[in-house]
């Protein structure tokens, strides 16, 4: 359990699953929320990235920040979903890392499962096969963004890791 005043940064509070982070992280009382918009923050840019986290501090960050969107916009957008996931979140949490930051909670998505894996979906049938090919390219930058998390936790000892929301 946090502390009230414990420095979080939030990182993607407008979208849908970061959006209802925030409200309840205010309902319950937490003091210190950091919050960025994507004009006050690129998180697509190491160099922004890295000068704020190391300005700012936080204890704790969460990744809720990613390129989303429905089968279209991943059937039209593949390159834009794999190569802007894949550097938000390494400059998330590689950054955080090179801060220093004690603790990290990346959000991953259930796209990361397999297609045809059987119903209801268990923890263990994750990369036993191929994703869905329509969010592919979303699933693996997901995929990248948990194993960098598990492996910075296994390497430095990082209390790092991943959690994934329900769709």
């Amino acid at each position: 359990m946090l502390k009230k005043d414990t420095k979080i940064f939030l990182a993607g509070h407008r979208g849908l699953v970061g959006g209802g982070l925030f409200r309840r992280l205010m309902a319950d009382g937490y003091e210190n929320v950091i919050v960025r918009t994507r004009s006050e923050l690129d998180l697509s840019s190491q160099a922004a990235v890295r000068e704020f986290l190391q300005a700012e501090r936080p204890e704790v960050v969460v990744c809720a920040a990613a390129k989303v969107g429905g089968i279209h916009a991943n059937n039209t957008q593949p390159a834009d979903f794999i190569g802007l996931n894949l550097g938000i979140q390494q400059n998330l949490i590689w950054e955080s890392h090179q801060a220093d930051v004690p603790r990290l909670l990346f959000l991953g998505s259930s796209c990361i499962y397999p297609r045809l894996a059987p119903q209801p979906v268990s923890e263990d049938a994750m990369l036993t096969g191929p994703p869905e090919p329509t969010n592919a390219p979303y699933a693996v930058a997901k995929i990248a963004g948990m194993v960098l998390c598990d492996s910075l936790r296994k390497q430095y000892g990082r209390d790092y890791g991943t959690v994934m929301p329900p769709t």
